[in-house]
């Protein structure tokens, strides 16, 4: 299938060919049709699937084709759990509705920064991205209308619910009319994601799409036993051994994050941490120079990590492992993306070496463990 065939508009098909999207993901292929006949749908899939477009584009056609005129009033709400994924999801709106004609204004808010700005932006705005605890303040403040609002898209819902906000959803989902479109994006199909299914989702088509056995076979798996306090040494030798020019590094916390980075650059390797107590502009500005290739190393926590999507990426690393198997399929999944292969690195330590063979047997494959303590460094 081709997106030619998806009934989108030849501007549409122009910028997807401009940027290398070739072929639709299966995502898109199933979604996009259901989308663009204005059907309730619930879909089920991985971060790095190919979602995002798979509703920004029928959206965007969709209000297009029925010539949505510019107002101060919402007519397209995404709601997202953080920032870095509200910022993600609002790019992609801007690349392909620039090039339609009588473009539609998109936005993203969130918290952590001042208010006021996004106050002031808001006139003209059609599509807005928003994460729920600021949505609710811009509506407290009388500065948004929510009640033209024609298609509400949940993405990353499990996530938002792991994080507690199912009071401000609740809030939200009073805010709207109640005759809208309903697009509810999932990594999983849990009891809380069924609950808000049947809430707010009118007779939905399902769309699941089971994760690729093969692509964990696209990544070379590594890893290293070692002491917790040879694993800075470790990291940085493997960093300069290996000539890593672009590098995710996981760990477990925001403290963590911290003293790693101050590690590195302290060693002459230049490393940013990106977690929830930095600013918002210190975030935005480490991820776009580690996606630019002009930031060597990026440290991150698990939540963050949501927001980084970079198709090729060559390293990641677990520098703490984390607490679910899942999790560690997921940081590995960053890696080895689009048909490529990649490497994932892990620093086991003498403490890690249950959990390992727990998230080992949940994953169907073994690593290798290589000792360390063999090693010069």
């Amino acid at each position: 299938m081709s997106f030619s065939s998806l009934r989108l508009s030849k501007h549409l098909q122009k910028t997807l060919a401009e940027n290398q999207y070739l072929k639709p993901y299966p995502i898109q292929e199933q979604a996009i049709p259901i989308i663009r006949d204005g059907k309730d749908l619930l879909a089920i899939a991985q971060t790095g699937s190919g979602k995002t477009a798979a509703f920004v584009l029928p959206v965007l056609m969709n209000l297009f084709e029925a010539d949505v005129s510019i107002n101060r009033h919402i007519e397209v709400l995404v709601l997202v759990p953080t920032r870095e994924l509200a910022v993600q999801v609002n790019q992609v709106f801007n690349l392909f509705s620039k090039t339609l004609p009588g473009r539609q204004q998109s936005m993203a808010v969130f918290g952590g920064v001042s208010i006021n700005p996004q106050m002031i932006n808001l006139r003209g705005v059609s599509i807005l991205v928003a994460t729920p605890g600021r949505l609710i303040e811009l509506h407290e403040s009388k500065a948004i209308h929510l009640d033209s609002v024609k298609t509400l898209i949940l993405d990353e819902a499990d996530k938002m619910l792991n994080m507690g906000f199912q009071k401000e959803v609740d809030q939200i989902l009073a805010l709207l009319p109640a005759k809208r479109q309903n697009l509810l994006f999932s990594a999983t199909l849990n009891e809380e994601i069924t609950k808000v299914r049947d809430l707010i989702l009118n007779d939905p088509i399902v769309v699941k799409i089971e994760p690729k056995e093969d692509n964990i076979d696209l990544i070379t798996q590594t890893a290293y036993h070692v002491l917790p306090e040879k694993k800075g040494p470790l990291l940085r030798h493997l960093i300069k051994s290996q000539d890593m020019k672009q590098v995710l590094v996981f760990v477990s916390s925001t403290v963590s994050a911290d003293k790693l980075e101050e590690k590195l650059v302290k060693n002459g390797i230049e490393a940013k941490a990106t977690h929830s107590k930095k600013s918002h502009m210190s975030r935005v500005s480490a991820l776009r120079d580690f996606k630019a290739g002009h930031l060597p190393v990026l440290i991150a926590t698990d939540l963050i990590s949501r927001g980084i999507d970079i198709e090729f990426l060559p390293f990641v690393v677990n520098y703490e492992l984390p607490r679910s198997p899942k999790d560690y399929i997921h940081r590995i999944g960053r890696t080895g993306r689009a048909e490529s292969s990649g490497e994932a690195i892990s620093m086991i330590t003498p403490d890690d070496l249950h959990h390992f063979k727990v998230i080992q047997k949940k994953m169907k494959k073994w690593v290798k463990l290589t000792y360390s303590e063999d090693m010069e460094f």
